[in-house]
């Protein structure tokens, strides 16, 4: 097109256009001058948000832009102070949250993240979390778990014993205070010991990679030893749940029995099914390609067994990975596809979400910053100790002993998980939860320094 034509065309629309829009504009003074006064008390981006961003589908969108935008920019800030990105990514959903954006711009916050939204952003979690314990179940190395199974397990479940008697502790003395409205004593109890005792398998991974210590004997033992409370932790939470979301116990007995022959179908039918699938797609030459669709759909019909059953879906998903044939090639191909998208997209949802749920208002009270200093004490004293001397027991030095008990200590991820949970089923209320999500942001933060203080006290000894 020639500047002659550019300008008549410009010249016939852009007055049609204008007059247009001044049209609208008069037509609708009568109307916007009785919400001048409100419209001047706010910031004009609200006012653009609320009419641009009416429908849900533009305002999961805009929020999803703005929650990647922090988790990435956090992330990428943690990984150059010497922390997990995954850390940056926990502390923006935070800061998206009440206690940081909530404070600072409450009319923003709520353009931004309206109560409407939030069961889109849930939903998104959900799956994100689904395909993330898919991926986990993947992940387990049965080869590894039998290398050192004998002293793995001796230090994974003192691990797990000793900051579980402590959070049950805990909740005998706090239950009153901090317990869901019709959550019993036993219920509150089983979470607080799971939440004082789980460790996250995956962030510990990550760390030992970057300090270039999993071919290492130490990194080693304290991958078996994650993984194994990481089992234990995902067998016994259905127990929880199960107790959390039953009538009488006769329930609780039927759901124990119901998951008990899941898991066996599980293993003795899907996984030799599976297995037989498998073989034949490689006769074919097909490199296990078009079994990617019959593993999600594995992992969705398990998820959904699960929830029907009286357990989280999550757990589902979680067997659903571990099931699958242990083909290299295919668990590779299944993580790095999966992965993407679990990890890189939705999580950062999860960690929104969470944030969302986490008020740092609350610890206005002085006695819940004392609170969380003894959770932390605990939660510290039970896992670091817990590990390291049964460590010691098993022939370990002190020196390594130790450095297992701070990596078994990283909570992370895996925490949130029990958390979020635990505050869905109405076991714990908003404040306990806030107090356990910065325990598990503190009990993961202080790894990395830990760690490193024990190597200059090893190297100065």
């Amino acid at each position: 097109m020639n500047r002659k034509k550019i300008l008549i065309y410009l010249l016939l629309i852009l007055p049609i256009v204008a007059f247009t829009l001044l049209l609208i504009f008069i037509g609708n003074s009568n109307e916007t001058s009785q919400q001048a006064t409100h419209f001047g008390k706010e910031f004009i981006l609200l006012s653009v948000l609320r009419n641009a961003f009416h429908g849900p589908l533009s305002t999961i969108l805009l929020q999803l832009i703005i929650i990647l935008f922090a988790a990435k920019g956090l992330g990428w800030a943690f990984l150059r102070i010497g922390q997990q990105s995954v850390m940056g990514e926990m502390t923006a959903g935070i800061l998206l949250g009440p206690s940081c954006l909530g404070l600072l711009a409450p009319d923003l916050f709520q353009g931004l993240f309206p109560a409407a939204s939030l069961t889109y952003l849930h939903i998104l979690s959900q799956l994100g979390l689904l395909l993330f314990m898919f991926v986990i179940g993947m992940e387990l190395d049965i080869d590894m778990l039998r290398s050192k199974f004998g002293e793995s397990l001796i230090i994974s479940h003192s691990s797990i014993a000793l900051p579980f008697f402590l959070g049950v502790g805990f909740a005998y003395y706090t239950f009153d205070r901090f317990a869901g409205q019709h959550a019993s004593f036993t219920m509150y109890a089983l979470f607080m010991g799971i939440a004082m005792s789980i460790t996250a398998f995956p962030v510990l991974a990550r760390i030992l990679k970057e300090r270039q210590m999993t071919a290492t004997t130490l990194g080693s033992m304290a991958l078996i030893c994650a993984a194994i409370n990481d089992v234990t932790a995902w067998c016994i939470l259905p127990v929880v749940v199960a107790i959390s979301k039953a009538e009488s116990m006769a329930g609780v007995a039927i759901t124990i029995v119901l998951t008990i022959v899941f898991v066996l179908l599980m293993l003795l039918i899907v996984n030799p099914a599976l297995q037989r699938h498998y073989d034949r797609t490689l006769d074919k030459n097909n490199r296990g390609i078009p079994f990617i669709a019959i593993a999600v759909f594995v992992m969705l019909a398990s998820a959904l067994a699960s929830e029907i059953i009286g357990i989280h879906a999550l757990f589902g998903a979680f067997i659903a990975g571990a099931v699958l044939p242990r083909s290299k090639p295919l668990r590779h191909n299944l993580t790095q596809r999966l992965e993407d998208v679990s990890v890189s997209l939705l999580l950062p949802v999860f960690f929104a979400l969470t944030g969302l749920r986490t008020n740092i208002g609350s610890f206005t009270d002085s006695g819940l910053l004392l609170t969380l200093a003894v959770i932390v004490v605990l939660a510290v004293t039970g896992k670091l100790f817990g590990s390291a001397i049964a460590a010691r027991i098993t022939g370990l030095t002190w020196s390594d002993s130790l450095r297992i008990g701070v990596l078994m200590n990283t909570r992370g991820l895996m925490e949130l998980i029990v958390l979020n949970i635990g505050y869905d089923l109405g076991v714990l209320n908003q404040q306990i939860f806030t107090i356990l999500v910065f325990m598990a942001l503190l009990t993961t933060l202080m790894t990395s320094p830990m760690l490193n203080f024990l190597e200059r006290f090893k190297h100065s000894a």
